[in-house]
């Protein structure tokens, strides 16, 4: 069995197309873990009505924060990292429990518009779905409706994309991650440790802290991912507009990515563009 694992700040339509894709496309038995963030938008109430485990918090806490929580309350050996802005493929269940814990990948990811197995097809996938996005963000809003239509136009037939997709790239790995889908089983976290609640840039560190293991003791292989299993990623859904900063209730706590690795993240994501 799986524990899924997703943070929740409102965006109910958002929650709701979430959870659809998870009924349909898992084969496993799951728990799924909300930490909801202080939602105001009826979403809480959503994933209560949908069988959810909630861990409701006062106010907006950090990404590894949450993720910390989860870990905490999660029932299973595995466990799944999701973001609430994406979409899962068919059977990308059966596919993570045939590769994790595997030759030593006891820590992985999955392929989504924002990396994929080649750098081409990462921004084939990238092009492709921001030609679609930003358009339709310039005459409809973020509502479910409107989601939907973005998904639909840019796939059509998901159930046949991703079967091409796994159909070109199988279980190859490649070393790097999508942040928004992450998965490890109780080996891997045993290894390198839960989630740094100090670096907000978190899967970036999870990655560095892969690696260094990986140096260190040769007995797990850095975050890497699934090449041939592909979730859809929303992302950012904002045009060019100024970006409040989003204020984390633990924001004393945190420090910078670069202070702790002596290295940008920048460095770190040119280092992913060597490995192609």
């Amino acid at each position: 069995m799986l524990s899924i694992i997703a943070a929740v700040r409102n965006q109910l339509g958002m929650n709701k197309i979430f959870v659809q894709a998870l009924r349909e496309y898992t084969h496993n038995p799951y728990e799924l873990i909300i930490i909801d963030n202080n939602s105001t938008d009826g979403s809480k109430k959503f994933f209560e009505d949908n069988g959810a485990i909630i861990i409701s918090n006062e106010s907006n806490y950090s990404y590894p924060y949450c993720q910390n929580q989860g870990i905490r309350k999660a029932a299973y050996n595995h466990l799944v990292f999701f973001n609430n802005d994406i979409i899962v493929s068919p059977n990308w269940d059966v596919h993570l429990l045939k590769v994790l814990g595997q030759n030593g990948y006891d820590v992985v990811s999955f392929a989504s518009p924002d990396r994929c197995a080649t750098l081409r097809e990462t921004r084939r996938q990238s092009r492709y779905w921001k030609r679609i996005k930003y358009p339709l963000l310039k005459i409809f809003n973020q509502s479910e409706f409107s989601l939907r239509w973005m998904f639909r136009l840019r796939y059509r037939n998901w159930s046949l994309f991703c079967e091409k997709m796994f159909k070109k790239y199988g279980y190859k790995m490649s070393e790097g991650f999508s942040g928004s889908v992450i998965a490890m089983n109780r080996t891997g976290l045993e290894k390198i440790g839960a989630w740094d609640e100090r670096i907000q840039e978190a899967d970036f560190d999870l990655y560095m802290r892969s690696k260094k293991r990986n140096r260190e003791y040769g007995d797990l292989q850095p975050l890497s991912i699934i090449s041939g299993v592909y979730i859809h990623h929303f992302g950012r859904l904002t045009l060019k507009a100024p970006k409040k900063p989003v204020v984390f209730s633990d924001i004393k706590n945190l420090i910078s990515f670069e202070s702790k690795w002596k290295v940008t993240m920048k460095y770190v994501a040119e280092h992913f563009l060597k490995q192609y």
